[in-house]
């Protein structure tokens, strides 16, 4: 019975969980997704897009750092909900604006309650899945913001072809609002709100072996640990990068290579497929890698996976920044000659194709990281301090990604699209080598705790 009641509460909460953040991150991307439609009605320059965005990144960066911290104090289940709940009702109130002042704090609110979403998510994952399959199920929970992502550039581009982006951005604020609901009845804390064990595992008295995390450190002894803030940087850029691609991937396209606004969705909707595929990769791949080898004290098993997939994300942006152009090469490069019997098959052209192709390729390469990095930070961090090792490491990502909005756009508006892309690829592949270098450094945070003679 205890296996049934189990299965069950995992199955309903997990599915709660996984619809919930896919309206909170669909909510979060929506101006993003209907930025072409917007900019017919309304005239917005490349700096006050970056604003706007910007806005909503700096406020999702505090509220996520707090949230991480709190979620520890408070109940995720409320957390989640009230989220929902103010997210999309500033939705609602977002389609009835149309000055910059005001998209503006209504981004930046929005970004407030985002914040609400990811922490109670990698609370109540922890406390209802054995350790053995956190990546995994964490992997498998954040492949919702892929979802959303693939489906959301299409599905806004078709109904605003239809109906106005107003009448999109509000019915989607108001699904999220009575969603909230659904996930207030149905999402439970821990197994033992339901009245079943808990599943976490208890350590022995006196069975602590060299270099494994003291539960009792210090807020100084973690703070004092050079891998979190190795970690941190790295999150920062890798994030940071992602949301340049994902927040100006459409115009990249439409604005300097001429491509069509479908061209466009159609590639954020094949970067978030591949996102997909390469969060559920790293999480499989990453557990299967800790169960055969182990967590030592130097280096991190899900290193080698992590370095390939950010090696990934550097060589997916030169190549579309170099290989795409608004014109079609005189003499045909290689690419076209190796996709030409797909495309005679497809009916879909080799450039289409490629650039599909690309978009699916830093997906799998992007998303696969931003899993690791929230395992590895909860795993490698004394059990005390789990939840602020994700609110420290969620800030510097939400940071990188705070730089991916008004100061990526105002090099973009200076210089051009092709040189603010450039410098996010750069960044990447220097961070890659850097990491790389310090593969294998002390990885445990917080005080060791030597075994006795």
């Amino acid at each position: 019975m205890s296996a049934t009641g189990y299965g069950y509460y995992r199955s309903v909460i997990f599915i709660s969980m996984f619809l919930g953040y896919l309206l909170y991150y669909f909510n979060r991307k929506t101006f993003s997704f209907l930025m072409p439609s917007v900019m017919e009605e309304i005239k917005l320059d490349k700096e006050e897009l970056g604003l706007i965005t910007s806005s909503q990144t700096m406020a999702y960066a505090i509220s996520k750092f707090v949230s991480g911290i709190l979620s520890d104090q408070l109940s995720a289940r409320c957390l989640f909900s009230a989220g929902l709940l103010i997210v999309g009702g500033i939705n609602v109130l977002f389609s009835c604006s149309s000055s910059v002042a005001v998209f503006t704090g209504l981004w930046f609110v929005n970004g407030l309650g985002q914040g609400f979403g990811w922490p109670p998510c990698g609370k109540v994952l922890r406390k209802w899945f054995e350790p053995s399959q956190f990546g995994t199920w964490w992997a498998v929970l954040s492949c919702s913001m892929n979802l959303a992502g693939s489906l959301g550039p299409i599905i806004t581009t078709v109904l605003a072809q239809h109906y106005s982006w107003r009448a999109v951005i509000s019915v989607s604020g108001l699904v999220c609002m009575a969603f909230s609901f659904v996930c207030l009845m149905l999402v439970r804390n821990e197994p033992g709100d339901v009245g079943l064990p808990s599943i976490e595992p208890r350590p022995s008295k006196g069975k602590r072996s060299k270099g494994t995390p003291n539960d009792e450190s210090t807020l100084k002894d973690f703070l004092l640990s050079p891998y979190l803030w190795v970690l941190s940087f790295a999150y920062l850029v890798v994030f940071g990068v992602k949301i340049a691609c994902t927040d100006w991937g459409q115009l990249f396209l439409m604005q300097e290579k001429g491509q069509s606004a479908m061209m466009g969705s159609s590639y954020m909707s094949a970067l978030e497929l591949g996102g997909f595929a390469g969060s559920i990769v790293a999480g499989f791949l990453s557990d299967r890698a800790v169960a055969r080898q182990g967590l030592g004290t130097h280096g991190n098993p899900r290193h080698g996976l992590l370095l390939i997939m950010m090696a990934g994300m550097a060589v997916s942006m030169y190549l579309l920044r170099v290989t795409i152009t608004p014109e079609d090469p005189m003499e045909a490069p290689f690419w076209v000659i190796a996709l030409h019997p797909v495309s005679v098959l497809t009916g879909v052209s080799e450039k289409q194709i490629w650039i599909l192709a690309l978009g699916a390729l830093f997906g799998f390469s992007s998303y696969g990281p931003i899993a690791l990095f929230g395992v590895i930070a909860n795993e490698t961090a004394p059990s005390n301090y789990c939840g602020t090792s994700h609110a420290i490491v969620a800030l510097m990502a939400n940071i990188g990604a705070f730089f991916a909005g008004l100061p990526f756009s105002t090099i973009a508006k200076r210089y051009s699209w092709d040189t603010a892309f450039w410098v996010a690829e750069v960044t990447c592949a220097l961070t890659t080598i850097c990491f790389f270098a310090l593969r294998n450094m002390w990885t445990k945070m917080g005080r060791e705790h030597k075994k006795a003679d």
